[in-house]
């Protein structure tokens, strides 16, 4: 069993409230879309028959007019030759291929009717579809964003990703450990003439430095 068993069903369906009492509306969607294709293809084999048999009781229409016309002939003929009982006859076939005309010209009307109708329903029916696609776009629409917001925040803001920068403490403390344990090695050791010497030119640079510094400062003063 369908969704829809009808085509009117379909047409009066509410769509919102089929989508917010689904557990999956986008599989609701989906079936409901399912279903409107496969009526509107059920209803235009139908207006094919339809079509079909119209034209099939026109043609006979046309045959039994054709009867009629060559019935009165033969009546004409009969009488012209004083045969009124073979008149008689004639005229008696002619009103019973009338009779059978009309009856088919009433069941064309109907049918006429019908394909009016199926004609309705095909037009309500493509405009119920052209909604449900679109909402099915909609929604695929706002699942992918859903979807798409939902890994950038686990990126930014996920356990994983504060688990991953909670490590760079860890690691930090370990550099500094490193660190330390370099300069520790140099804790204790006694310096060599040539460090020693390098340091006293050090020294002496930093010496001229500053005073040339004072002697800027000194020449601005007096100014």
């Amino acid at each position: 069993m369908g969704i829809f068993s009808r085509t009117r069903d379909i047409v009066a369906a509410n769509f919102a409230d089929l989508l917010d009492k689904a557990e999956d509306p986008a599989k609701m969607i989906r079936m409901i879309i399912l279903e409107m294709e496969e009526t509107l293809v059920e209803v235009r084999a139908s207006a094919a028959r339809t079509i079909a048999d119209q034209k099939e009781m026109r043609r006979h229409i046309a045959k039994l007019e054709q009867l009629q016309t060559s019935w009165t002939e033969k009546a004409e003929l009969a009488l012209s030759k004083d045969r009124e009982d073979l008149a008689k006859a004639a005229l008696v076939e002619r009103q019973k291929a009338t009779d059978m005309a009309d009856q088919l010209t009433a069941e064309v009307q109907v049918l006429d009717d019908a394909l009016r109708a199926s004609e309705e329903d095909i037009a309500k029916l493509q405009a119920r579809l052209r909604e449900a696609r679109n909402k099915q776009s909609n929604i695929q629409t706002r699942i992918e964003s859903a979807n798409n917001r939902y890994r950038l925040r686990d990126m930014y803001a996920g356990p994983k990703t504060q688990e991953a920068f909670s490590r760079f403490g860890e690691l930090e403390r370990r550099a500094d450990e490193a660190e330390g344990r370099a300069e520790a090695l140099g804790l204790g050791v006694t310096k060599s003439l040539e460090d020693e010497i390098a340091e006293l030119r050090q020294s002496d640079r930093v010496d001229a430095e500053l005073a040339a510094l004072k002697a800027r400062l000194s020449g601005k003063t007096e100014g």
